[in-house]
């Protein structure tokens, strides 16, 4: 029997390829249209390197981070993700998982298991908000998730479904019924294991959306339903994020932050923190890697937010660039979810040893025995790595306005 444990990330990744069918695994590696953010996201990491030192080198390893009022064993925590159908436990599986390595959950409204289950199964469990349905909708949602014991609340406002990818994209059925299992058998019949997993519980792949109801047990939608309802509901304004962050009165994350005028906007809304992402890759293509965009918008709002760092983290060194960079945590997404779908809860335990282990020893090399003592110094950064989106916006508002000028507007 092979050795269940895997070495690196990119292990688990290669492993989930040989398991899962061609579509579900698809779904979760392809970023929107030409991939060229997804690619950015992994090529930026490698493009900085560690100033590491010779002698006086860390004893100790302290990792341990408070976040969003939650104190963490490391500065790593789950990014939300929707139907988890890679393995029959899903996201429950990846809270015990997490709980078990005192690492903080964030569960998205388009999970495939209700956030009671999970927040039993970590109770540092963040519930995710789309901006979806009426006011009225999202409160009874909201009221679900702080019944529920939900310990903060994300809104994610950036994603937009492509379906233009150029690789093609997946086939994911609105439910499985006939026809699905007709399109799905010939990539089900070369990956047995899948299936065989889900039929040994007496499961089918879910694919409904239990969060996105007020009352649980209510029918939910499906993972498309629920995205219909999406694209139907207005884009939210800047008013309705200060809203939305008045109805929860306990920590709130914007996640999806990239420019440093929206990082302005959010911190004038209230937020409690901000996470610096590009949704993986999987939103407006062409947007450069999150962690190119993160050291400006921590000048401009780490002194009074926390900002984490959300896209292509793959290894421990790459936690200790975000966090040399000014990250106070980062975020996880795809990395657990290759793990998941390689060995089930220990497969996400051991993702979560691996970045454990690699941030550790950039720690030791770099001479730091806290993760709060990284910095820039610790990076050899090239030049033009940064990006400043929304800069030149804050400077513009900034500058004075010629006297002359005001004249000719009036």
């Amino acid at each position: 029997m092979a050795n269940p444990w895997f070495e690196s990330v990119a292990e688990a990744q290669r492993r989930a390829k040989k398991r899962l069918p061609k579509g579900v695994y698809g779904a979760l590696v392809a970023g929107s249209e030409r991939g060229l953010t997804l690619e950015d996201n992994l090529a930026a990491f490698a493009e900085l390197g560690f100033a590491p030192h010779t002698a006086g080198l860390a004893n100790e390893r302290n990792m341990g981070v408070t976040v969003m009022g939650q104190p963490v064993s490391m500065p790593v925590l789950i990014s939300p993700t929707g139907v988890q159908a890679v393995h029959p436990d899903g996201e429950v599986a990846v809270a015990r998982a997490s709980a078990a390595r005192g690492v903080a959950m964030g569960l998205s409204s388009f999970a495939s298991k209700p956030i009671e289950e999970v927040v039993a199964a970590n109770p540092q469990t963040f519930f995710q908000m789309y901006w979806v349905g009426t006011r009225d909708e999202m409160l009874a949602r909201m009221d679900r998730a702080k019944k529920a014991g939900a310990v903060g609340m994300i809104a994610t406002l950036d994603w937009s479904f492509a379906y233009g990818r150029d690789w093609g994209s997946p086939f994911i059925p609105e439910k499985i019924d006939f026809e699905a299992a007709r399109r799905y058998a010939p990539q089900v019949l070369v990956r047995p294991r899948w299936l065989w997993d889900f039929a040994r519980t007496g499961k089918i792949p879910d694919l409904s959306v239990p969060n996105m109801v007020a009352t649980p047990g209510e029918p939910a939608p499906t993972f498309f339903g629920a995205y219909g309802m999406w694209m139907n509901s207005p884009m939210p304004s800047w008013e309705d994020v200060a809203w939305l962050r008045e109805q929860w009165d306990g920590p709130f994350m914007l996640k999806g932050v990239m420019r440093v005028d929206d990082a302005r906007r959010a911190v004038d809304a209230g937020v409690t923190a901000i996470s610096v992402s590009n949704h993986g890759g999987n939103n407006l293509d062409g947007t450069p890697a999150s962690v190119r965009a993160l050291p400006s918008v921590v000048d401009a709002v780490g002194d009074q937010i926390e900002v984490l760092l959300d896209g292509g983290i793959r290894r421990g060194g790459d936690v200790a660039k975000a966090l040399a960079l000014g990250a106070k945590a980062v975020m996880i997404g795809r990395a657990y979810l290759w793990g998941l779908a390689a060995n089930g809860q220990a497969g996400v335990e051991n993702v979560l040893d691996l970045l454990r282990d690699g941030l550790g020893s950039a720690m030791v090399g770099l001479g730091r025995p806290s993760v709060g003592e990284l910095g820039r110094d610790d990076l050899v950064i090239p030049p033009g790595f940064e990006r400043q989106l929304g800069q030149a916006a804050v400077d513009t508002a900034l500058q004075p306005v010629n006297p002359a000028r005001r004249r000719r507007e009036a």
